[in-house]
């Protein structure tokens, strides 16, 4: 090769090399090509999966969000994916928030001023068992801000958290505390996303596992449950016995609350969610309540700036402090069924909260608050009393009715009694009949007193605690029907119960089966109620107690020679002067008419 020829290839070479470094792209424009590509790729896949791609309304102005290196190499929240955890502290008189820079959620509550039962600091949730976040459908990737880092800014208690997507698009939670509150303020907003999230809906979910709280595990189980409102219906809740997941489809949510017996955890939305799931599990682990998981939908309308406001509620399930934050929060205290919630909410708890004025012992309040309700059903004991006194009186006559028609033939004993029953003008029901209508009364409380968050951790006599049962012995190993421990208390109740037995038939003059079977009962209730609260068995113990006094003074009033005279004189009087038939004596007679009948 000649000098004129390589100077020839040397100085082509130059130019080319010029060429390439002048004319080539710069790398604003490689980065702008790429993000097309990458824009181009995340449509397709949007496409493939069925999700319609926001559509860019042209009458108003869209700010553009910048590219984000991180956005290239990571995907959506490149730069929230890795961090390292810290914690944010907000605090007042009442509740000690720890939050969790990882997903800027609630990671810990402590409930001021409350033990549990073995003396510790009452927290209701903690560490990565509480989990807390937005479901995004960001750029085409599914998204949970539970696993993104967030930033904290504190102010006062008032504290930001925040994940970025780019320059002006984050997720922003804002917590804010104020001074002697259960509540705490919470904010979402979403900025700068409305051409990155996907979809007119977003998910919110929280799972957590509450912790054991009382003395007794099982007890928890009974009362704990999520509960929810509809924001035009009623409150409800899942099961409290066993694992269900139900589907809230019938309308606008207002609230859900992971309630356990004595305290809960509450998401209250003022705008609503649109529908939701809530699930709840009974876990195995010693030492947890219920796992408890909350699927809400909330809608979104792709603006540049998105806002939900909330609050949560932390804090005791005392009716009084339930009532007092709004949205019908209270109802989640048990009062049972109908009729008997409206006779504990309008009758019973406002005469209990009248006595607690007084700050007396809850064991003398519970003491006042029965001799009251005894006093309001005197009349139907005395009633009572009475017609089983004159079932007594006419016990001979029936014997020997029974004896001169013979036992075989029933149907027709049965008949001459109704004829001894309407000559003697005596009502075979009538010792029943007010029993009866004391029932409601007496079963309010079975509900009233295991859910009465005043008797929580109050000590009377040997009890120490009048929400849970008293250990008067503890076997330490499990026996059927009982348990693994003995109640004094319960088995005061049930003494009673089996002396009141004993009377009653005294009274009554019940020979045979009916003289045993009301013996039953009692033995029943010593292994129902000996894993009850002692305030409950306290009342029906001092129930017996003041019905048996009852029964002494109204037998002293009632002479049976008087009572016997009375029936005779009924006996003798002409037909045509007695009292029409009730009803009920009526319907018997036919009945019994109709079977004699059938036999012939």
């Amino acid at each position: 090769m000649d000098r004129n020829t390589f100077t020839g290839l040397f100085l082509i070479m130059i130019i080319l090399a010029g060429s390439f470094y002048f004319l080539g792209p710069k790398d604003a424009e490689i980065k702008r090509e790429q993000f097309t590509i990458d824009s181009t790729k995340r449509a397709d896949s949007l496409k493939k999966a069925g999700i319609k791609p926001v559509q860019k309304d042209t009458t108003k102005t869209v700010s553009t969000i910048p590219v984000v290196d991180s956005l290239a190499l990571k995907g959506p929240f490149g730069t929230a994916l890795t961090g390292t955890a810290s914690n944010t502290v907000l605090e007042n008189e009442n509740l000690l928030i720890t939050l969790s820079n990882k997903g800027g959620r609630i990671s810990s509550v402590q409930v001021k001023g409350q033990k549990t039962f073995a003396g510790k600091p009452l927290i209701l949730f903690n560490g990565d068992a509480n989990k807390f976040g937005l479901t995004l459908n960001a750029a085409g990737k599914a998204i949970n801000t539970n696993d993104l880092y967030f930033t904290p800014t504190k102010t006062g208690n008032n504290v930001t958290m925040r994940a970025n997507y780019g320059a002006n698009a984050y997720v922003e939670y804002v917590y804010d505390l104020k001074a002697l509150s259960n509540k705490v303020g919470f904010n979402i907003n979403l900025v700068g996303l409305q051409q990155v999230i996907a979809g007119n809906t977003i998910g919110l979910n929280w799972q957590t596992t509450l912790l054991q709280q009382e003395k007794s595990l099982e007890s928890e189980h009974r009362y704990s449950a999520p509960y929810y409102k509809y924001f035009d219906g009623s409150v409800d809740h899942l099961s409290v016995s066993k694992d269900e997941k139900e589907d809230l489809t019938k309308g606008k949510i207002q609230w859900f609350s992971f309630k356990q017996h004595f305290f809960s955890a509450t998401l209250i939305a003022k705008q609503a969610f649109e529908k939701g799931s809530l699930e709840v599990k009974i876990p195995t682990a010693a030492g947890e309540v219920k796992y408890y998981d909350a699927n809400m939908q909330l809608p979104y309308a792709h603006t540049a700036n998105q806002s939900y406001e909330m609050e949560f509620y932390f804090g005791t399930n005392k009716f009084s402090a339930l009532k007092a934050q709004g949205y019908d929060l209270e109802q989640q205290v048990d009062m049972g069924y109908w009729p008997l919630k409206y006779i504990n909410r309008f009758i019973v708890l406002p005469v209990f909260n009248f006595l607690n004025s007084f700050n007396w012992n809850y064991g003398l309040i519970i003491f006042v608050l029965t001799i009251l309700l005894k006093l309001a059903l005197s009349p139907l004991t005395y009633k009572s009393y009475l017609s089983m006194a004159k079932m007594r009186v006419l016990k001979p006559e029936m014997d020997e009715i029974k004896a001169k028609v013979g036992e075989d033939n029933a149907t027709l004993v049965q008949q001459e009694y109704l004829k001894l029953y309407k000559k003697a003008g005596v009502n075979p029901l009538g010792g029943c009949l007010p029993m009866v209508l004391q029932l409601p009364l007496v079963m309010a409380f079975f509900f009233f007193f295991p859910n009465l968050f005043e008797l929580r951790g109050e000590s009377f006599l040997w009890m120490k605690d009048l929400s849970t049962y008293d250990e008067f012995i503890k076997f330490g190993f499990k026996i059927p029907f009982i348990g693994d421990h003995l109640s004094l208390m319960c088995v005061l109740m049930t003494i009673s119960t089996l002396i009141m037995t004993y009377f009653n038939n005294q009274v009554s003059g019940a020979t045979g089966q009916m003289k045993y079977i009301g013996y039953i009962m009692p033995i029943i209730f010593l292994g129902v109620l000996n894993s009850y609260p002692a305030g409950l068995n306290y009342y029906y113990f001092l129930a017996n107690l003041m019905t048996f006094g009852q029964q002494f003074l109204i037998r002293k009033m009632v002479d049976d020679d008087k009572i016997h005279a009375l029936i005779q004189q009924n006996k003798a009087r002409p037909a045509d002067e007695k009292k029409k038939k009730s009803k009920f004596q009526q319907r018997l007679d036919d009945y019994m008419r109709q079977q004699q009948q059938a036999k012939k």
